[in-house]
């Protein structure tokens, strides 16, 4: 039993899909409450436990897991609108709820790990160290794009790759390691001159590197990896060739439900979801299958398992070399791409292979519009 104790976690969570999140953990709440509502609510609610998770074991030491999940009660649009000295104290009070549950590391998840300074006010100011997952969620969301384009047949050596939110920390990571992987590169973002500097990152690894600040330009892209900050979804049916492949990282989600419900030409998946070595149970349903978490949790994890108890991801740069050493770590310990989701639902190779067809057929009567 004493392992039990000996390495512990915790992890920050917020509703995103604001009535379905809050009625996750409140029922009544979130049945009653307008999304305005909960929005105000929100505003005065202190961190909320959420639950215990057990059963994570390492398959190379046989170590075990103990965490918590926490709630921090604002939406993304709160986040956003509030002063970001009002969000610190609230992510700060959470990780002060975290030190008494006896966590020694603490992920950030969503979008408490991009407000501000990435992490890094928040780590200066608890006793324990902090993690946003940013690197395990880089190496996990080019695998997924892989692994998607190996069952699409799509050769990565020959395809055309976007990276959209290019100059953001993720966005930034993930770009240079496609760089080397991929004929032509696309880096969409909203300002150039940041853009240069990614696209300096990247030149030199083997693709041909373009930059724009036009959306339009994912349109004969064959994979596209879109991780902005953008509240509302930026990627409409419009922008996509049949048979692209989209990675979908931010959260909220970029790629908007229009694409699922016209589009079953395009495979759209998540990126990130992981398994989780042992018989984990998260005692709460955050919308994914047994025994699977997100990247960033699961980064949260690994460190756990390997003893790394120090402030791993933080701030507004992704190291590349430390993105490949989690991997390393997250791999012994059993973690592993967990499969695809799409738009809140597992994705079977029956699905991909519809997509595929449909593609196929597709391809044969479309003409490129104007975007």
């Amino acid at each position: 039993m004493g392992n039990l104790v000996d390495d512990t976690f915790a992890f920050i969570i917020h509703p995103i899909d604001i009535k379905k999140d809050v009625s996750r953990k409140y029922p009544l709440l979130g049945k009653i409450l307008t999304e305005r509502q909960i929005n105000f609510f929100s505003r005065f609610f202190p961190p909320v436990y959420i639950s215990e998770v057990t059963g994570i074991r390492s398959i190379a030491t046989g170590r075990e897991l103990r965490g918590w999940l926490i709630a921090c009660p604002f939406t993304p649009p709160t986040m956003m609108s509030l002063p970001v000295e009002t969000v610190y104290k609230k992510i700060e009070a959470c990780g002060h709820m975290a030190e008494e549950l006896g966590a020694k590391i603490l992920g950030l998840g969503a979008y408490t790990s991009v407000v501000g300074d990435a992490g890094r006010t928040i780590a200066d100011r608890l006793d324990i160290p902090v993690t946003t997952g940013d690197s395990y969620t880089v190496m996990m969301a080019v695998e997924a794009v892989r692994e998607a384009a190996r069952l699409m047949d799509i050769d990565m050596a020959q395809a055309t790759v976007a990276v959209v939110g290019a100059t953001g920390a993720i966005g930034k990571s993930c770009a240079q390691i496609l760089a080397g992987q991929c004929a032509t590169l696309r880096l969409v973002g909203r300002r150039p001159d940041a853009l240069d500097d990614v696209r300096a990152l990247c030149e030199g690894r083997g693709s041909v590197v373009a930059t724009s600040t036009d959306i339009g330009v994912i349109y004969d892209a064959d994979l596209i990896l879109t991780v902005t900050s953008a509240v509302h979804a930026i990627i409409e049916p419009k922008h996509l060739k049949p048979g692209v492949v989209v990675c979908d990282v931010a959260r909220p989600r970029d790629v908007s439900r229009r694409v699922a419900a016209e589009r079953d030409d395009v495979l759209v998946i998540e990126g990130g979801m992981v398994e989780v070595p042992g018989p984990v149970d998260f005692h709460f349903d955050f919308g994914f299958p047994p025994k699977m978490a997100y990247a960033c949790m699961a980064e949260t994890m690994a460190l756990a398992l390997d003893g790394r108890y120090e402030d791993y991801t933080i701030g507004k740069d992704i190291n590349v070399e430390r993105a490949h050493e989690i991997h390393a770590i997250a791999t012994t310990h059993g973690f592993r791409l967990g499969g695809f989701r799409s738009f809140g639902h597992a994705v079977s190779e029956e699905a991909i292979a519809s997509v595929r067809d449909r593609a196929a057929l597709n391809r044969k009567y479309w003409s490129p519009g104007v975007v």
